[in-house]
């Protein structure tokens, strides 16, 4: 049987906690295997500023950070768990993608 590959990332890493649960408990409802949430690093953007915008004055410089927390979910390509998977309401932090793995 074919696989499907669910591919998250998100820069919250609480409400893509909630999303890979949910996944896993349609998955786990329908009896169909399923390997993960499987963690990847987190990438870190990372951004430095200058604080004065003229350039007058000490020169300090502010840091912002940028998380982005990815999660890897393999599962076997059912019909009625994708179709059940793809009508879950998903936060607009969240991103998705899906990819069949052939056997």
């Amino acid at each position: 049987m074919q696989k499907a590959r669910i591919k998250l990332t998100s820069t919250d890493a609480v409400k893509l906690k909630k999303v890979c649960d949910g996944i896993v408990e349609i998955s786990k409802k329908l009896g169909t295997t399923i390997t993960g949430p499987v963690p990847t690093p987190t990438k870190r953007i990372r951004v430095t500023t200058r604080r004065a915008p003229a350039g007058s004055g000490r020169e300090t410089y502010e840091t912002w950070e940028l998380r982005l927390h990815k999660r890897i979910i393999d599962m076997q390509a059912d019909p009625k768990a994708l179709h059940l998977i793809m009508k879950t309401v998903v936060p607009k932090e969240v991103n998705i993608e899906m990819e069949f793995i052939g056997q």
